[in-house]
This record gives structure tokens, sequence and C-alpha cells, in this order.
């Protein structure tokens, strides 16, 4: 029996999850009703409209993350499921029924803030503890409950500890398992590996992912991090200035972006509105074309062309950086009145080229995405 399966067959009954395989999840979502749902909310501070109109379902064990630059409203919309922020206007409704009167206390959802929020005069154990004896679990269940969620976390062996003589990793992981202890519906991240460096961030990018596979909560996440959103999510939802700009799955998101600002915040876009790159704005009205970086290919002036090469589109170009990134290469390459963003895979042998050097761009026109201004 898996660690999380003993944590839940001593819990009280209305605590208790019905472990599924991943299958049979996949198999549910599509005939089982949104678990929690935004209708028509929005959210006023005096004559300032944080979230405007802003309606969204999210289905029972999804993995959504709400993606956006500050102002946004990203972490409104977070605060208000939790219930730290009423809305002005529009109600949230979870398993159907609103919430809009619901206190934070009684919604029944573990949340990690980006500050982690432990208790700072409590060990580690108490700190796991706190929750199991707000919801009820008697003393006799509490220990191995405890015991069992620390060996998930990897933390066994610090339960006496207090919150200060804890790593920054270690203090997110006992925030994740105060958070997922007493078994919530779902789970609330707020900017929750913003204050981690760079290795330690993805360590625990993987750490969450395997305790949504293994937990089955239905998750929301806030952050502004593009790769976080990436690799976390089954679905993204990108904001702007308190209103959805797109939402999608990760692979769909990031390769059929549908505005400009999309694409622009998650990656980095070529625009291709010019001439000289093989498009005249006339040729598609109220939208402009782009590439991925890596969807294009750089190679010396004279190189060989490829089979394919009349399905791509070719241009001549002056190297103006190069900057090496361990596995990629990022190029700057001047193409008469544009700047455009090449990135490569490292690789053994690999032709490269510096400042002043004179290449070859070409992409394959059908990589080309028209995006709305």
């Amino acid at each position: 029996m898996s660690s999380a399966a003993m944590l839940r067959s001593d819990l009280t009954p209305a605590l208790r999850l019905v472990a599924r395989t991943t299958a049979e999840d996949q198999t549910l979502q599509s005939s089982v009703p949104a678990q929690i749902e935004f209708r028509n909310v929005t959210k006023m501070y005096g004559l300032i409209a944080a979230v405007t109109e802003l309606s969204l379902s999210v289905r029972r064990g999804e993995f959504l993350t709400i993606l956006g630059p500050s102002g946004s409203g990203k972490t409104t919309a977070l605060m208000m499921l939790a219930g730290f922020e009423a809305p002005t206007k529009g109600d949230i409704l979870i398993a159907g029924k609103s919430v809009a009167a619901v206190p934070s206390y009684r919604r029944d959802q573990g949340i990690v803030f980006q500050n982690y929020a432990l208790f700072p005069h409590l060990t580690v154990r108490r700190n796991l503890e706190f929750p199991l004896e707000m919801r009820g679990v008697k003393a006799s269940g509490r220990a191995s409950l405890i015991e069992r969620m620390l060996r998930r976390v990897h933390l066994d062996a610090f339960g006496e500890r207090m919150p200060s003589q804890l790593s920054g990793g270690q203090q997110q992981r006992v925030a994740l398992a105060r958070a997922l202890i007493a078994d919530p519906p779902i789970l609330l991240l707020d900017e929750p590996l913003g204050a981690l460096d760079r290795n330690l961030r993805e360590q625990m990018q993987g750490e969450i992912k395997s305790l949504h596979r293994e937990f089955g909560k239905t998750t929301i996440c806030v952050t502004h991090d593009q790769e976080e959103a990436l690799t976390l999510s089954d679905r993204i939802v990108v904001m702007r200035g308190g209103r959805i700009e797109q939402s999608d799955t990760p692979e769909a998101l990031y390769d059929r972006p549908a505005t400009r600002f999309v694409a622009n915040f998650l990656g980095e876009a070529n625009l291709l509105n010019n001439p000289q790159l093989g498009f005249k704005k006339s040729d598609s009205p109220g939208t402009v074309p782009m590439i991925r970086p890596e969807r294009v290919r750089i190679a010396a002036k004279h190189a060989a062309p490829l089979p394919d090469q009349d399905q791509r589109q070719v241009v001549s170009g002056t190297v103006e950086e190069m900057i090496y990134a361990g596995p990629l290469r990022k190029y700057q390459v001047r193409v008469g009145d544009d700047l455009l963003i090449v990135r490569e895979h490292v690789a053994f042998g690999q032709e490269t080229f510096g400042p002043g050097d004179t290449v070859r761009l070409d992409w394959l026109r059908a990589d080309i995405r028209l995006l709305s201004e």
C-alpha cells in the first residue's frame, strides 16, 4: 500500500479520498462536473477592477495554473477562492455550491503560501498536527499520520526541528505536507516556489508533480514563472488586466498562442511582420506572423540546402550576439531592421557563429503562427 493510501485509511470517513489510477482519472474527467467555478466574478478595489467578469471552471483532479504578470489579477482570483477576499460581483462555487458567504476556515482547502506561513514557535511535527486537530482527528490517529507524511516528503528525521532550523526547500516540503495531511479535496498554491533558487525550484517542481499524481488533488497554482507553469500544469490560464487572455494545455498554449501578449509572455517570439521576412501586413490584416526561436535554423551563409528547402522561408543576417547557456545557445541575428532570436541545443561538432558572422536563417512556413494584436 502506498504512503498516500495508508494516510487515507486512517482518516475519518468524511476526509477519505477514493484512490484512482491515472487512466481512470482521465476517463472520469470528461464526465465529472466542475469542482470549482468562477461565474462572472468581478473584484473592485475602490474604482480599480482587479478582476473583471472572470468565468472559469476547474475539473476534479486537474492541476490548473493561473499565469500572468504583476497586476494581472491572478493572486486576487486565488484569494477569493480561498475566502480571504470577497467578490464584488458574481459567484464562486465549489462542488456546485456557492461559497461566497462561507468563511475561509470552512472551505476545506489546503493552502501553501510563497513565504510558507509555518508556525515559527511550533516544531515540524506540531505544524503538521495542527490541521488534524482542527479537523477533529483523534489524538490516537494523529501520530501515525504525521510519521507517514514526514516520510513521504523525506523529512522523517526533522520532526522535532523548528522551521528556522530548516532550509528553504525543507520548509516548502513542510508547508506542502501540512496542506495535504488532512486530505482536503482542493489544494491552493500561491507562488509556491518563488523564494527558492533555480536548482531547488526544479527539484520541488518534480516533488509537486509527484504529490499531485499520488494524491489526485484538484490544484490551483498562481505564478508568474513560465517554466513552472509549463512544467506543472494540466492547463494554464493566462491573465492580463484582470481578464483571461487565453486558456489551454501547456503544449497548445506555447505552440498556438492566440495573441501577441501570450506569445511574448509564455516564452520568446519572433514577429515576422516585415516584407524582408517574407510577409506583408496586408497579407494578414489584424494579425502578426510569429515563429518561436527554436523553430529557426541557423547555418553558414553558403550551407547546402535542406531536402525540404522549398517549404522554408530563407533570409540572410548578421550575428550580433551569441549567448552560451549550457545545453542551449542563443543567437541574436540582425536581418535588416529586425533582430531575430535563434535558440538551438548544443551538440558535439556543431558549427558555431560569433558577432559579425554572416549567416542564413530558415524556418518551415508551417511553423508560423498568426497572432492577434
